[in-house]
């Protein structure tokens, strides 16, 4: 039986951010689903998480919401590769969390919210996808795929070169849920360098085993 539970629906980029690292470190968790876009959030659900939000993470009795803190928690606290530049690499652990707040701050929305939902999710909801709104959002994000591949390493597979980091589990559930707009993957080839970090990216078995249905 674990001790770790991470509550949260699998179709969220930031749940599945959160499985990406348990599944990096080798940590055996329960995925309890809470989906927030139901009629209600349960009243047991805000006890952890008082906005109403996912992911939430409990382990031994102790509780965190927030991605960000959850992703670094989940380094820090378990055994296993380390997901973060060592402290004597302060330019290392400063980029990782530029990348994380770059996506957080500028890529999520217009790439998942303004392109993905209404490119992939519109005819599921029998609607037109809102063209105006995927129109404004290519620009932004070929912006945040160009300013990626600037901070990108030249050597090696990942964001910071040989080693895989946080900034790497991040951003990689943007990118494949945004990839099954049409319009994303010719913004992504136009990155060389990005487009070569997420054919690295897709092959490793924490991708795999995190993907939902619609990416299997």
């Amino acid at each position: 039986m674990t001790s770790s539970t991470l509550y949260g629906a699998p179709y969220s980029v930031y749940v599945r951010a959160a499985r990406l690292a348990l599944a990096e470190k080798g940590v055996a968790y329960e995925l309890v689903p809470v989906d927030i876009f139901g009629a209600e959030v349960p009243g047991w659900y805000r006890a952890l998480h008082p906005f109403g939000r996912i992911p939430a993470f409990a382990h031994d009795g102790f509780r965190l919401y927030e991605t960000g803190a959850i992703l670094r928690y989940v380094d820090e606290a378990f055994d296993g590769p380390a997901l973060m530049p060592p402290s004597s690499d302060p330019r290392g652990r400063a980029r990782v969390n530029q990348v994380i707040g770059l996506c957080d701050a500028y890529l999520y929305r217009p790439l998942i919210w303004d392109i993905y939902v209404e490119r992939c999710d519109a005819p599921a909801e029998r609607r037109a996808a809102d063209e105006a709104k995927i129109a404004a959002a290519l620009p932004r994000v070929a912006t945040c795929f160009a300013a990626l591949a600037e901070l990108a390493r030249e050597e090696g597979p990942y964001l910071l070169g040989a080693q895989l980091t946080l900034a790497d589990l991040h951003l990689a559930p943007m990118i494949s849920l945004g990839l099954r707009a049409a319009e994303v993957p010719p913004l992504l080839r136009a990155q060389p360098k990005l487009a070569r970090w997420w054919s690295a990216m897709r092959a490793r078995p924490s991708l795999a085993a995190t993907a939902t249905r619609a990416e299997i």
